[in-house]
């Protein structure tokens, strides 16, 4: 499970270190193996490629026929790079990634759960100064008698 957000840098190569907390379990669940690809958000996803696959399969077996979907597995799946963690634990971000998503050499991972967000600092910060109001139908369904 990774929770956190850590701040990091995208060295002259365009390698991000993981940090050591997540690496073992990276290195036990998916032998370093990650899949990074775009998010609707222009933020970056980073997925084991163990979870990875199941998502990519249900996308995979929708159909192509609505535009939506299809722009949806475009973005998704034709941005999908498989990447594997070096020695020192570091993965490439492909120059196309790094540029769509405006990385700069400061950076964020931030654990989803399964996955992580790789924001361009600047970008993540301004993310979540935006204020979280829900004002009266805004509120997704999903979320009616949620609590924290």
């Amino acid at each position: 499970m990774f929770r956190g957000v850590t701040q990091l840098s995208l060295d002259a190569k365009g390698r991000l270190a993981i940090p050591a907390k997540y690496r073992s379990e990276l290195l036990s669940s998916c032998e370093g193996r990650l899949i990074i690809t775009l998010d609707p958000s222009k933020c970056l996803l980073v997925y084991p490629q163990s979870a990875w696959e199941p998502i990519e399969n249900s996308l995979s077996s929708l159909s192509g026929f609505n535009p939506k979907i299809r722009k949806l597995q475009r973005l998704l799946i034709g941005n999908a790079n498989d990447v594997e963690m070096d020695n020192a634990g570091r993965v490439l971000v492909a120059p196309s990634l790094r540029k769509v998503a405006g990385l700069t050499k400061e950076v964020v991972l931030v654990g989803q759960g399964e996955k992580f967000e790789l924001w361009d600092e600047v970008q993540w910060n301004e993310q979540i100064e935006e204020p979280f109001d829900f004002q009266g139908d805004d509120i997704p369904p999903e979320l009616n008698g949620f609590s924290l």
